[in-house]
C-alpha cells in the first residue's frame, strides 16, 4: 500500500496566497482543519501524520498567519468575518465537497460563520477548545474583557503579553500534564511568526474583533439547537482560554455530541494527537 506524504502548497484566493498542508487520498473522506493563534496549521502536523492513510486532509494558514501572505491592513480587514470569507472561497477553489471540519481556537468562529451562511457545507464537526457560549470564556479571555469593551493604549497592555514567549507558552504549557512531551519548536516557531513586522497590530485587531464573535454566540447556539449536527468534542480541560465549560455548553445543546476530555492545555494535540486521531477514525469511519 502506498504511504501518503504531506505536501506544502499555496493557492491564490482573491490575490492572497494561502498556504496549506495537504495529505491523503482525494477519494477518502475529506477533513479541513482550521486554527489561528498561536501556531496556525502547524498545530495539526502530528495529527495529519496520524490520519493521512485514512482521510484527505487540508489545513490552511489564515491570511496574515503562518506561511500565508500578510496583506496590508489598508487592503485587507483582519476580522473574523473577512477571514471566514477567505477560507470559504479557499474551500471552494480546492473543490472540497461536503468535508468534515476540525476547528481549534480561532478556527471555531471561522467555522460557525461559514456554517451559518452555508449550513450544508460541513458534513461533521470536530471541535477542540473553541467556544460559542459566554460561560465557555476562560480566565484568559475574561482578563481581556476590558480590551474587548474599549480598546485603547492602557487596555492593550492587558493583552500584548499574549504575543510574547511567555504568552505563547500559555497555549502550549499551561495545564499540560507533562511538559517534557511538548516540543519546544512549537512555541519557538510561533514566536517567530508572531514577531514579524506588523504582526502585533494584526493580532490585536483580530483579538479586538473577537467581541463580534461574542455578539454572534446566540446565533451559533441557535444553529446548534436547530441543526443538531454530528459533533465530536475533544478538549484540553485545563485551557485558560476556552475550558471544559465551553464543551459542556455545546453538549447541553447537542446532546448527541461525543465528548472526550484530556488532562492538558489549550493545545491538546501536543500531548494527545494519537488518541484524538483514533477518536476521529472511530467517529468518521462507520
Amino acid at each position: 500500500m502506498k504511504k501518503q506524504t504531506i505536501y506544502y502548497k499555496t493557492i491564490n484566493v482573491d490575490g492572497i496566497n494561502i498556504f496549506y498542508r495537504e495529505a491523503g487520498d482525494k477519494t477518502k473522506p475529506q477533513i479541513v482543519l482550521l486554527n489561528g493563534v498561536p501556531n496556525a496549521s502547524s498545530a495539526f502536523q502530528e495529527l495529519i501524520h496520524d490520519l493521512k492513510e485514512d482521510f484527505y486532509l487540508i489545513a490552511p494558514d489564515f491570511p496574515g498567519f503562518g506561511n500565508s501572505d500578510i496583506p496590508d491592513k489598508g487592503t485587507y480587514a483582519y476580522t473574523f468575518h473577512n477571514i471566514s470569507l477567505s477560507i470559504e472561497k479557499f474551500i471552494d477553489q480546492l473543490g472540497l465537497t461536503h468535508p468534515s471540519v476540525y476547528a481549534l481556537g480561532y478556527g471555531g468562529p471561522i467555522t460557525f460563520r461559514i456554517a451559518l451562511r452555508r449550513p450544508d457545507l460541513f458534513a461533521n464537526y470536530i471541535l477542540q477548545n473553541s467556544n460559542a457560549y459566554e460561560e465557555g470564556l476562560g480566565p484568559a479571555m475574561l482578563n481581556a474583557a476590558p480590551f474587548l469593551e474599549n480598546r485603547h493604549e492602557e487596555t492593550e497592555k492587558l493583552v500584548k503579553p499574549l504575543l510574547t514567549l511567555d504568552g505563547i507558552k500559555l497555549f502550549f504549557l499551561n495545564g499540560a500534564k507533562d511538559a517534557t512531551a511538548i516540543n519546544p519548536d512549537g512555541y519557538l516557531n510561533s514566536l517567530y511568526y508572531l514577531s514579524r513586522p506588523g504582526q502585533e497590530e494584526i493580532q490585536l485587531d483580530l483579538l479586538y474583533d473577537y467581541r463580534t464573535n461574542i455578539g454572534e454566540y446566540q446565533n451559533w447556539q441557535q444553529f446548534l439547537k436547530d441543526r443538531q449536527p454530528r459533533m465530536l468534542l475533544v478538549w484540553g480541560k485545563n485551557d485558560v482560554f476556552f475550558p471544559l465549560a465551553a464543551a459542556e455548553a455545546i453538549k447541553k445543546d447537542v446532546p448527541s455530541a461525543e465528548l472526550h476530555v484530556y488532562d492538558t492545555s489549550h493545545l491538546a494535540l501536543e500531548e494527545h494527537h494519537y488518541d484524538i486521531a483514533e477518536r476521529i477514525k472511530t467517529f468518521l469511519i462507520k
